[in-house]
């Protein structure tokens, strides 16, 4: 997942906590201007439609989870391109309760809101309220979750490609040869799309072995993964490296292999990324040597912009995937990068203005 900062009997990609329903509103400030718009490469090429200018457009982000890094960074981008656009951002999170998100994609419904973003979830819970939805007329984006209908656009990070970036390090390293741990738990379209990449892998790496799998979501996530970590490895004394394939999971791993002193033998290979992420492989004696992943600010961006796009009655493409890159160890250490922005200095791929653009407001 971060997904991601997209996992046992709770959720996905830090933390797919179980808690209470968190909810709030982000409203832009009302501030339209009725001069013509701009010109140029980074400005708008459309007049702002009136109910924008008016501030009058209300976005529905019905999350499954909140808390971790990546979700944290994923809704900081949505609530700023929300901002940049003068919508109202409403958002509310089940916390890893799939029959609370379920009803607050209800109220949603209920309330007519403008767009709906649904972010992460269980199909079976969600699909029902999306067809409602639909069936409503109301606009809608579906991440990192089958929505079951066609008339939802559907936004993903291309999670088969970052599982295919991280599992390229990890043949460079190892020379596509030893014993791998491998830290999935299914259910999530995230991990399920990058487990069916190592799926493949170890099929066309058959000196690659699968010695143990393991995996767990709660509110500790990353911790709850050190401890089945070191059990793994404890018994399995010859793993080279270990797949953890969301940010979380490649914490919890990362943690095991120094508290059992096998930096120097094991590496990490991960997937999403963070400051908080960026700060565990950077640290001496980390095992985490490589993640590929997306920004979250910029996909929870691109989120909003679709909405957007829909509520005003725009053409989007039925699918949109936001393209991942590798980050290595060696590259942030040496690029001194220590936080997202200055990875994203570092990797302008990182932002992606032109996926869901908006012609009335300037790229972001």
């Amino acid at each position: 997942m971060r997904p991601a900062r997209l996992l046992g009997a709770a959720f996905l990609l830090s933390a797919f906590a179980l808690a209470g329903c968190s909810q709030g509103t982000t409203a832009a400030p009302a501030s339209p201007s009725s001069a013509p718009p701009a010109t140029g490469p980074a400005g708008p090429t459309a007049p702002v439609p009136p109910k924008f200018a008016s501030g009058e457009v209300r976005i529905a982000l019905v999350r499954q989870l909140s808390s971790g890094d990546y979700f944290e960074q994923w809704l900081a981008g949505a609530q700023a391109e929300a901002k940049a656009l003068n919508v109202t951002l409403e958002v509310s999170s089940g916390d890893g309760n799939n029959d609370k998100q379920a009803l607050n994609l209800e109220q949603a419904v209920n309330q007519k809101a403008d767009a709906i973003i649904v972010d992460h979830g269980f199909a079976q819970t969600v699909q029902p309220a999306i067809r409602k939805a639909a069936d409503a007329g109301i606009p809608l984006v579906a991440f990192d979750v089958d929505p079951g209908t066609d008339k939802a656009v559907v936004l993903s990070q291309d999670d088969h490609r970052i599982a295919e970036q991280a599992l390229g390090a990890l043949k460079a390293d190892t020379g596509g040869a030893g014993e791998v741990v491998y830290v999935y738990v299914a259910g999530f379209a995230p991990l399920d799309r990058r487990n069916e990449t190592w799926t493949q892998f170890k099929k066309d790496n058959p000196g690659i072995e699968q010695v143990a799998q393991i995996g767990v979501v709660n509110s500790s996530t990353a911790s709850a993964v050190a401890d089945q970590a070191k059990a793994a490895l404890q018994a399995n004394p010859g793993v080279k490296a270990i797949f953890a394939p969301y940010d979380e999971f490649a914490k919890g791993a990362a943690l095991a292999v120094k508290e059992l002193g096998l930096q120097d033998k094991v590496k990490v290979y991960g997937a999403d990324v963070s400051t908080a992420d960026i700060a565990v492989m950077t640290e001496p004696g980390s095992p985490w040597v490589a993640t590929a992943a997306t920004d979250p600010s910029n996909v929870g961006r691109v989120a909003v912009r679709a909405a957007a796009l829909l509520a005003a009655g725009q053409d989007v493409a039925a699918e949109l995937k936001v393209p991942p890159a590798l980050i290595t160890q060696k590259q942030l250490r040496d690029g001194r990068i220590a936080n997202m922005e200055q990875l994203n200095q570092a990797i302008p791929a990182l932002r992606t203005p032109d996926v869901a653009r908006v012609p009335w407001a300037p790229s972001s």
